[in-house]
């Protein structure tokens, strides 16, 4: 194995450096991001099997694909965090750190000794981010929480599914995801404030508040009404026509969002009597009468295939679009063109195709990622480099069981 140390990171946060306690999904995906845009980003694992994701099947080589998915461009290091030794070594990285992240239970990272009091008071221009569930004020604050749990508590799995049919979660973990968004979020203006003030920040992030903070304008149609949204579908609650059509072989998303688009929809079925109609001549009146004009429309578009209509569309200025598979939405002409695929090589599991990060800095996408860490990968490094530990004394840590390192021996 290749222990030459990686080339330090480059973009907006070059310089930064992370110390990543997660694992699973919602810290990871947001520590990526920080890698993506620059960051130096080192993972803290558990000695024997570190990040449980590890384990989840498929695997490219000894890599598992969730795995891939979430942690680009870091570097591992394996501590025994319940050993003193262990967490001094946490201690001492976290004072060289600009940002910890962790998304524990809350009062798991204080009781490991690890929490942001105890960093922060000799270290205080530190960012912690604890990422969890519900937050420590919470009833729920002590349950295990996973995306489908903050999916369910959101109200969001209510209305995903199509009316009469039973509840469904998003096929995306956005319960996770949504954590890692706004603790993004989050740590940026915390970082951003330190610059004028040179003070750290504690921020707190849950689960379920960022998936009820996303609800839109679901929760304000419960507040303005008092009635609770009620599942639609690929449809709209308050837009008509919107959602998924039947063709005469497939299905099309078509969405008239203004009534510039539901003129040109019309036009686009030769239904241009539709416009003037009554019944549907402006959003409320086709809303209430929505009964009586998706069925025109159904029966004017099962009589071509999607072919034509997703061209048709297009032609008079009608949003729209395909259902692709997850396969076919990848190689799409769009992905190919921003070169949101990369190819990195892995020094065991070979060459690795990955998502790239979607943010542009005038024009140029992210720096090249580096492959996923294998367990322990940049122990030695990150000891030896960071911490100025001699070749005894990570032995001896070795054979401890303090630290672990995979396969690779000092």
């Amino acid at each position: 194995m290749d222990n030459t140390p990686a080339k330090p990171r480059t973009g907006p946060l070059s310089g930064i450096k992370v110390l990543d306690f997660s694992r699973i999904l919602s810290g990871p995906y947001a520590s990526m991001v920080l890698a993506d845009l620059g960051a130096d980003v080192i993972k803290i694992e558990s000695v024997e099997k570190g990040d449980e994701t590890r384990g989840f099947p498929p695997f490219v080589g000894p890599l598992s694909h969730y795995f891939i998915a979430l942690n680009r461009s870091k570097k591992s290091i394996c501590l025994d965090l319940k050993s003193a030794e262990g967490v001094k070594i946490a201690k001492q990285l976290a004072q060289q750190s600009d940002i910890v992240l962790e998304n524990f239970r809350p009062g798991v990272m204080d009781r490991l000794g690890l929490g942001f009091d105890v960093l922060k008071a000799s270290h205080p221009e530190l960012i912690y981010c604890a990422i969890s569930g519900f937050g420590k004020n919470s009833p729920h604050a002590d349950k295990p929480a996973f995306d489908i749990v903050a999916q369910a508590l959101s109200g969001v799995m209510s209305i995903n599914r199509e009316p009469g049919q039973a509840p469904n979660k998003m096929g995306l973990p956005f319960g996770d995801l949504a954590g890692s968004i706004f603790a993004l979020f989050g740590i940026l203006a915390a970082v951003h404030e330190r610059n004028s003030t040179g003070k750290g920040k504690l921020v707190e992030v849950a689960m379920l508040d960022s998936l009820i903070a996303m609800q839109g304008y679901l929760s304000q149609l419960y507040f303005v009404t008092g009635q609770t949204p009620q599942p639609v579908g690929t449809r709209h609650p308050s837009i008509v026509p919107y959602g998924s059509f039947p063709t005469k072989d497939g299905h099309v998303i078509i969405a008239c969002l203004t009534e510039v688009f539901w003129h040109n929809f019309a036009r686009c079925l030769d239904l241009e009597d539709l416009i003037t109609d009554s019944r549907f001549s402006a959003y409320e009146q086709r809303l209430k009468n929505s009964a009586a004009l998706e069925p025109l429309i159904h029966a004017r578009m099962t009589q071509e295939t999607t072919e034509y209509w997703l061209e048709r569309l297009t032609e008079f200025d009608v949003p729209n679009a395909p259902i692709l598979s997850i396969g076919e939405a990848l190689d799409q002409e769009h992905v190919a063109a921003h070169n949101l695929i990369e190819t990195v090589t892995h020094p065991v599991a070979g060459d690795l195709q990955m998502v790239r990060g979607p943010i542009l800095f005038d024009g140029e996408g992210p720096s090249p990622a580096s492959a996923p860490p294998l367990l322990g990968e940049n122990t030695i490094e990150v000891l030896a480099d960071r911490l100025g530990y001699d070749t005894s004394q990570i032995e001896d840590l070795i054979d401890k069981k303090i630290v672990g390192c995979g396969d690779i021996k000092p």
